[in-house]
């Protein structure tokens, strides 16, 4: 290149050329160019991963179902040949894996169409698919087929779905696209919040969701503020082009969309985006934790397996005046056994983590498997907050390190770890857990605003004889307030000790019979109380007589329900 100075002083390059016009090239440049090439050439070649597999595992072991029509296996005297393929050959793999002779399967979109690889009762090879999902795509669709490949009705058993990935963050990029097209996907064809994912993926790897762009809007004011440790301000803008400051050196009011961002982040060095994806993902996580403690973490469609589930009660909440569609609130009995970890499962996990570690607690007996789980950020200070997951036969628990230092978990050798994990899952398979549910299902949207907002899962029932029901679940507590909101008298519908639970946790139940009062929670004094408001003046000595009593406040008389006898008055009123 040869440097000139334009008309206002500012010095510019442009090619260089000979007396003839021709191009003058750089010799060094020529002959770093011509080394690079002759080392690269020097390299082995990098396997593609279906060739890769092929000759790790061998084609005798391995059944390939792909659109390609030529290959290249190795022989037994290490020579390699090249095998012509074609339709009836897939078709020949694909029958050896579902008999069993062949323990691998590999299939592509091109050789997948119309077949089923799911462990069929009618098959001869019934074991349990773990399917690894190797290259997703970018089509949700094609993702959610081919995982219906190895999930059928009919099968012997369920698959385990795998996705694959490196341990380059940046990858979560396309995962992350996977996940939201496939729970937008769910949504579009099912009519529902049911994700087309079933829930392969956790809300934390959606990196387009709502809790993604408020953790992005917080690394940003991190980053402002020199909080991180990752990247400064100006390095940032500098290596990504995204301009995040005004001249004054203020944050913009809009930021860069998080699309953007991601795909930014994906040009950086490996060691700087992976450093960068654990303090944005420590963000996203702090308010999906936050969310799912709340009850407002929006997760979907949730299935609920159950033994055995007697429906007990129907009652109508709306009919439709247009089309007659009903909503109902279903009162279901559910029975169902606990399914714990096996101490085989639990043990590779364990073998698998370099980080895990047996722990028991001294004071329950109880044992459970440590190991590392992804950190939370303080949000002001940008200080990370580390975590471990205590994992237990039938539940897990997230804990801060520093409240498991100071609890009563200490580490275990791994003899004493499996006899007692090993007694807890006996001990866990013979309970039966029986409670009873409420489930709003039918025509929600009109009602929706009514159902509480403080659980916003939906949630299916299925129990084993295939039975299933789909809606909302709604609490006991909240029942007389969805009641309230509907213009249904519950003083009929709901037994006594919903009335006292709700109100008791701060409803308001509005009632018609025997007469129109409403019956809440109030602070007399600092201390709670149950008030009968709106109780006219005339029925004062009946409601007396049923063991209510009345107090003079600022020259109004209420009327109020004792709180230690609270279900028998309110069984009384509402008779």
């Amino acid at each position: 290149m040869r440097v000139f100075t334009d008309d206002t002083g500012t010095p510019r390059s442009m090619p260089m050329v000979d007396d003839n016009g021709h191009p003058v090239y750089n010799p060094e440049a020529q002959a770093a160019r011509d080394a690079l090439i002759e080392k690269l050439c020097a390299m082995p070649p990098i396997m593609s991963a279906l060739d890769a597999l092929l000759e790790h595992f061998g084609h005798d072991n391995v059944a390939e179902v792909t659109g390609r029509t030529k290959r290249l296996i190795s022989a037994s005297d290490g020579r390699q040949k090249l095998e012509s393929r074609s339709a009836r050959t897939s078709r020949a793999d694909a029958a050896a894996f579902m008999a069993g002779n062949k323990r691998i399967l590999v299939f592509s979109d091109a050789g997948g169409t119309g077949r089923s690889y799911h462990a069929s009762l009618d098959a001869a090879n019934q074991e349990q698919r773990v399917h690894l999902l190797l290259e997703p795509g970018w089509r949700a669709d094609r993702a959610i087929q081919g995982l219906g490949r190895t999930h059928r009705t009919h099968q012997a058993t369920t698959p385990l779905f795998r996705p694959v990935t490196t341990d380059c963050k940046g990858e979560l990029r396309f995962t992350s696209t996977i996940a939201r097209r496939l729970d937008s996907l769910g949504a579009l064809t099912r009519g529902q919040r049911q994700t087309g994912g079933q829930g392969l993926f956790d809300p934390a790897d959606n990196l387009e969701s709502e809790y993604a762009r408020a953790a992005l809007l917080s690394w940003f004011d991190l980053l402002a503020m020199g909080k991180l440790t990752s990247v400064t301000l100006d390095d940032f803008q500098h290596r990504t082009g995204l301009e995040l400051v005004d001249k004054d050196g203020v944050l913009k009011d809009e930021m860069p969309p998080i699309q953007r961002w991601l795909n930014r982040i994906l040009a950086l060095p490996i060691a700087l985006q992976n450093t960068i994806f654990d303090e944005f993902l420590a963000l996203i996580e702090t308010r999906v934790s936050a969310a799912r403690e709340a009850g407002r973490l929006d997760v979907g469609v949730e299935t609920i397996m159950v033994d055995k589930a007697t429906l007990i009660e129907d009652s109508v909440l709306r009919t439709d005046p247009l089309t007659g569609a009903t909503s109902h609130l279903l009162t279901i009995e559910i029975a169902r056994r606990r399914n714990p970890v096996s101490l085989d499962r639990i043990l590779r996990i364990a073998d698998g983590d370099g980080s895990a570690a047996f722990m028991i607690n001294h004071k329950s007996g109880k044992v459970a498997l440590r190991t590392r789980a992804r950190a939370l950020m303080e949000e002001k200070e940008g200080t990370p907050i580390p975590r471990v997951e205590m994992m237990r036969p039938t539940r897990s628990d997230y804990m801060r390190e520093h409240d498991l230092f100071e609890s009563s978990w200490e580490e275990v050798d791994r003899q004493a770890f499996s006899a007692i994990w090993s007694t807890e899952v006996e001990a866990a398979r013979q309970i039966v857990e029986s409670e009873t549910v409420r489930l709003a299902t039918g025509l929600l949207l009109p009602i929706w605003s009514a159902l509480p907002s403080d659980h916003l899962a939906v949630n299916r029932i299925v129990d084993a004889e295939g039975r299933s029901w789909l809606g909302r679940l709604v609490f006991d507590d909240h029942v007389p307030q969805l009641y309230t909101k509907l213009g249904i008298d519950c003083a009929g519908a709901l037994p006594v000790e919903a009335v006292a639970k709700a109100v008791t946790a701060g409803r308001t139940i509005d009632i018609s019979r025997p007469f129109a009062l409403t019956i809440r929670r109030s602070l007399v004094n600092g201390s709670p109380r149950i008030e009968l408001a709106g109780a006219p003046h005339d029925r004062l000595p009946w409601l007396k007589s049923i063991g209510c009593f009345t107090e003079v406040i600022q020259y109004r008389t209420r009327v109020f329900v004792p709180m230690g006898s609270a279900e028998a008055v309110l069984g009384l009123l509402l008779a």
